[in-house]
């Protein structure tokens, strides 16, 4: 019996399957026979990682690499993922790799640079690929780009923790990818950058995550009219400015001050929104703003007065129809905040009368200040509320005492007079 099955599988399905292995793996199977010598040659992707070669005596990374690409034969090439180090790699030849790979129609470029102390150069000329649609750029990488780019299929950027020369360069990248989708932005401490203008019309999915505090970042400007979907993440600069009318859902953690005279974001287009911030360093929503399409809010409650944002955002929210709250992480279980009661709305508000339909809270716990109270409010006010979930930190071998607590805690919520008769309450 052939026990080598994987020899018989068609040439394509052979190359595909050699596509998913480093290149360095997926070499070394052209020695298992002379009809494997030519399969990694026409593999649609490329992936090199100099630590890989560590114990390469021989042959230096860049050398292998080079001669890689000489004997790589696919005219069309769907990836080149590169992971290297200043120690290992020329920058000379990391272009010269990107050019032929540019020359092979590459769909997707993935630079994931290894240095701490030192910065790889990504110059204007390796910004003009037409077939280019992703671009991932990790760790110390220094874009100058002193004229516009020319990436006209560009779809996805990610820029993860690199450096910026300067305001220009960033408004050349992205003036250069007029069918930009897709835009994902962290950062660090920084200080060559003082205004990070988007000014992208076909953008639909932006995410930033930014915890550089250097005073002479001073913000983001940001045009989007297209934009569907928005996370924030860690912001703290001085202006945050947004102009995105077809904005759907925005996700909105850890940010110090949400809304400030210097914080412009209006989210009354969304459907759904997360929010994960303080309610002691914000002033939110503000006044006048309605949420006439807000469908789905997830709230997160491990800070204190988050009541008191609930409590303004059911006001808020007409058409509310999904409610989640979440206690994801306390460094204290048992936190309360002493002395702050929960103040319920004056009428109750319209989205609990007339569209709340599901509620959810996740690790919820009656022991703590004010939670018991919201939860019996919703309850006795919810009138189309159908479903009501509730569930617990899960009780630890050593904690069993506490399984009184808890069906105690559950007792009590299940025997609340509901507003709706329809609602089945589900405790876990």
């Amino acid at each position: 019996m052939n026990k080598d099955m994987i020899s018989h599988l068609p040439e394509d399905l052979i190359r595909k399957i050699l596509s998913f292995l480093p290149t360095k793996t997926a070499i070394a199977t052209s020695l298992l026979s002379k009809q494997w010598r030519s399969h990694w040659m026409s593999a649609p992707k490329l992936r090199f990682d100099s630590e890989d070669y560590e114990n390469e005596h021989d042959e230096n990374f860049s050398k292998i690499v080079s001669e890689s690409f000489l004997s790589h034969k696919a005219p069309v090439l769907e990836s080149f993922h590169l992971r290297f180090g200043l120690d290992k790699v020329d920058p000379i030849d990391v272009g010269f790799w990107i050019g032929i790979a540019f020359a092979r129609q590459l769909r997707k470029l993935v630079l994931d640079f290894l240095e701490l102390q030192e910065s790889f150069i990504f110059p204007s000329s390796l910004c003009t690929c037409k077939t280019l649609e992703t671009l991932k750029l990790r760790n110390q990488i220094l874009l100058d780009i002193s004229s516009p780019a020319s990436m006209k299929s560009l779809k996805k950027l990610h820029l993860s923790y690199v450096f910026y020369k300067d305001d220009e360069t960033i408004n050349n990248l992205l003036s250069g990818c007029p069918s930009l989708e897709e835009l994902i932005v962290d950062r660090s401490d920084e200080h060559t950058v003082e205004f990070f203008t988007i000014n992208v019309p076909s953008l639909l999915r932006l995410t930033i995550y930014d915890d550089n505090s250097e005073k002479e970042f001073l913000g983001y400007l940001i045009e989007a009219p297209s934009l569907k979907y928005l996370e924030i993440d860690e912001l703290r600069c001085k202006l945050f400015l947004l102009e995105a009318p077809e904005l759907v859902e925005a996700n909105i953690y850890g940010v110090p001050a949400i809304i400030s005279s210097e914080f412009h974001v209006s989210l009354t287009s969304v459907k759904r929104l997360v929010l994960d911030v303080s309610p002691l360093k914000t002033i939110y929503p503000p006044i006048g703003d309605i949420f006439n399409q807000l469908v789905y809010l997830e709230m997160y409650t491990r800070e204190a007065l988050w009541w008191d944002l609930l409590r303004r955002m059911l006001e808020h929210s007409p058409k509310l129809q999904v409610l989640k709250l979440v206690d994801e992480y306390r460094i204290n279980p048992d936190y309360r905040v002493c002395g702050m009661e929960w103040k319920k709305p004056k009428y109750v508000p319209k989205c609990l009368l007339s569209h709340l339909e599901t509620f959810v809270w996740t690790r919820y716990d009656a022991r703590r200040e004010n939670e018991e109270e919201v939860a019996t409010y919703i309850l006795k006010n919810a009138k189309q509320l159908k479903s009501a979930n509730f569930s617990a930190n899960p009780i630890k071998p050593k904690e069993l005492k506490k399984l009184a607590e808890r069906r105690e805690m559950f007792r009590k919520l299940d025997g609340v007079v509901k507003a709706s008769t329809s609602c089945h309450l589900v405790f876990k």
